[in-house]
């Protein structure tokens, strides 16, 4: 009986298991040489993506030079007319639409949410940067300098919420009435 099982096991291991193990093994084989070669081609991938980049670059000087930094940004609003004393009916209007489209991203504070914090934005900005960053993010964070930095600092370019001129100037309005509260 004992040389009976010890055949079947035989047979068994000859027949079931050595397939089995075989399998095994071309499998591993398989996966080890595929992932070998998946690097490769990635590293490659990645080289061509340089090279191209680099190529891109040598390309791209004259489409994306720094425009000249005169403080107002990139966009249509080269001029805005700020009164001395805030727009109350303006700021209202301003402050509804930043309620509604910035406020999700920004405090009126100089507390950081997912864009910086808006305290003291009229100070240090002109009005008309204000509104080009309202109505032309993507724009201005690829050409103006100062955009350029807001994005490097945050690492999240902002949206561009379909604002147009006269919503952007309320928008400003309400800015200029919280710097003036605070």
């Amino acid at each position: 009986m004992k040389t009976q099982i010890k055949q079947v096991r035989t047979t068994l291991t000859a027949t079931l298991l050595k397939p089995v193990q075989l399998g095994i093994m071309a499998l591993l084989c398989g996966t080890i040489l595929f992932g070998c070669s998946s690097g490769d081609n990635e590293s490659n991938s990645t080289e061509a993506q340089e090279e191209t980049g680099i190529a891109g670059q040598e390309e791209a000087p004259a489409e994306e030079a720094p425009a000249a930094d005169n403080g107002k940004g990139i966009g249509p609003v080269t001029t805005v007319e700020v009164g001395a004393e805030i727009d109350d009916a303006l700021a209202t209007t301003g402050q509804s639409l930043f309620e509604g489209k910035c406020s999700a991203c920004h405090q009126l504070s100089d507390q950081k949410v997912v864009g910086p914090g808006l305290a003291g934005v009229t100070e240090r900005r002109k009005p008309e940067w204000i509104m080009n960053m309202i109505i032309n993010p993507e724009e201005m964070t690829k050409k103006d300098p100062e955009a350029k930095k807001l994005l490097a600092e945050h690492l999240t370019q902002m949206t561009n919420q379909n604002v147009n001129e006269q919503d952007a100037r309320a928008i400003l309005e309400f800015l200029r009435k919280n710097d003036k509260a605070s």
